[in-house]
């Protein structure tokens, strides 16, 4: 079974996968104001930077699967990309952010660093080949309805265009109502394609619609699905990063509040050499 993923150029001087090192996929659920994002980015950074830890932000313009009409979806696309345009060259870092239809796709290349496939979309092909086709990395999340050998279905999608810049991530597994549960063997079955796999320690932990109008989540358990994702080979951790949860717009049940990143850094970093 390959253990080691190749190594994908994320932008200039930035580079994931190849084996001894993580990296980190970080930042709100959803961009709540351009000064909060800014702020966070900062902080996130200055952290990954004195861990020496390879930073990606992530923060969505637009929550088009919230699962309320009366939830916070985020900016737009429009605003949205302006900030994380700002975010990308004053706090210096690469961003991320999910698409959702066609139509974004392009507007978004001209941004973002990484596209994201959100884990509901993640066999919506036409999606996946317009993210695809920009040649951009593009993270698509295995949807909580697959098992993870299914994946290989959505890596020769994006294949069948040229684009080799792949990242998979686990997110968890549904069994039964409002809840996710992780099976870590997806890790070790996921790279058999030579991509670098992330495990999302704050998906995992959430529960979907758990709340009624919004899902709940244990966030209490989302540094043991770090650590245990590391421990079987991921090369990556996305983790929703909040410097106040319980008063996030979104994903509020299943965010590490930022003070606890360093020491859960720190941790990771230790664990990965073992491993």
């Amino acid at each position: 079974m390959r253990t080691a993923s190749k190594k994908i150029r994320i932008r200039p001087g930035l580079r994931i996968g190849g084996p001894g090192t993580f990296f980190l996929i970080a930042g709100p659920c959803v961009i709540e104001s351009r000064e909060h994002s800014l702020a966070l980015a900062r902080r996130i950074k200055n952290i990954c930077d004195k861990r020496g830890v390879p930073f990606i932000f992530k923060a969505s313009f637009d929550k088009a699967n919230r699962s309320s009409i009366r939830s916070f979806r985020g900016p737009g696309l429009e605003r949205g990309l302006e900030i994380l345009n700002e975010i990308k060259h004053k706090i210096g870092v690469a961003v991320l952010s999910d698409v959702h239809e066609i139509s974004q796709v392009e507007k978004a290349a001209e941004v973002l660093d990484v596209i994201q496939i959100p884990a509901f979309l993640c066999r919506q092909t036409d999606l996946i080949l317009a993210a695809a086709k920009t040649q951009k990395p593009v993270n698509i999340k295995k949807g909580q309805f697959l098992s993870p050998d299914d994946m290989k279905n959505a890596v020769e999608k994006i294949e069948s265009v040229g684009n080799r810049k792949i990242i998979l991530t686990e997110r968890g597994t549904m069994f039964g109502y409002n809840n996710l549960v992780v099976d870590f063997r997806s890790i070790p079955i996921m790279k058999r394609w030579g991509y670098p796999v992330v495990i999302d320690a704050s998906h995992s932990v959430q529960k979907p619609g758990g709340k009624g109008r919004v899902s709940g989540g244990d966030q209490e358990f989302i540094p043991y699905i770090a650590k245990a994702g590391l421990s079987v080979g991921a090369d990556g951790v996305f983790l929703e990063v909040h410097d106040d949860p319980a008063a996030a717009l979104s994903d509020r049940h299943n965010s590490l509040i930022i003070k606890e990143l360093d020491k859960l850094l720190g941790n990771l970093l230790r664990l990965k050499k073992v491993v």
